[in-house]
């Protein structure tokens, strides 16, 4: 049973989440404040500090919350497109990537934006939840290995060492055995998907350049996949 002093802290968090995440959107990370977020919460500082010890670990707090949240919604598209061929559900789970910072930019840029000054987050906090949806991706192109749709073998443009040793030590970390070419294209999938997102969301194509941004993020993820099989010329099933 939940005790009266956890469920006190687990509102006084929620609430500075919650608060938080509107400070994230009005000043931007490296403008948040925790004597501005208690403000609004409406205690002292000196209580608010027993939940929240500073600035650094109201970022954590955050990141771990925005992780989770992108993630959860990958996770629910994927299932969602349970029963579909894996290519479809590599692209329900980018597009689901896509939505998710495209609804929450703020939040986004707090996970791949530029560089909080003075903050680095901790791996043992931040670790797993920020690796949910990379961890996504690789089981879903495991799955195509399975299947025979994505070549376990060399490849035209072979990963060379040292690449070809980190993208083993990568497979060997999240079980996946095959060949480096099936991570070196695992890993352009990544890129895609974070690099097509990011672009839009950080208004780096213009504004008028692309009338439907979300057609072309689709188009590229499309030949990603295509590389994947290894049929460079032909979209997925």
């Amino acid at each position: 049973m939940t005790s009266t002093r956890a469920r006190r802290r687990e509102e006084v968090e929620a609430r500075v989440l919650e608060i938080g995440r509107v400070h994230l959107a009005a000043h931007g990370a490296a403008g948040l404040s925790l004597r501005a977020i208690t403000r609004d919460l409406g205690m002292v500082s000196s209580a608010v500090y027993r939940y929240v010890a500073n600035r650094d670990e109201l970022l954590t707090l955050l990141l771990v919350d925005a992780y989770g949240a992108q993630a959860d919604a990958v996770d629910a598209a994927v299932a969602a497109a349970s029963g579909q061929p894996w290519t479809q559900r590599v692209l329900a789970a980018a597009h689901a990537f896509r939505q998710w910072a495209v609804r929450e930019p703020s939040r986004y840029a707090l996970l791949y934006g530029s560089p909080v000054p003075g903050y680095a987050a901790p791996p043992e906090a931040t670790m797993e939840p920020g690796t949910r949806v990379i961890a996504r991706l690789l089981e879903l192109v495991g799955e195509g290995v399975t299947a025979g749709d994505v070549p376990d073998r060399p490849a035209p443009h072979d990963p060379p060492e040292p690449l070809a040793g980190d993208l083993r030590a990568v497979g060997a970390e999240v079980g996946m055995s095959g060949h480096p070419a099936v991570l070196s294209r695992a890993l352009l999938l990544w890129s895609t998907v974070v690099g097509g997102t990011s672009l839009e969301v950080f208004g780096q194509y213009g504004a008028d350049t692309l009338s439907d941004p979300a057609q072309a993020y689709d188009q590229q993820l499309r030949m990603v996949l295509a590389v994947l099989r290894g049929r460079l010329s032909s979209a997925p099933d």
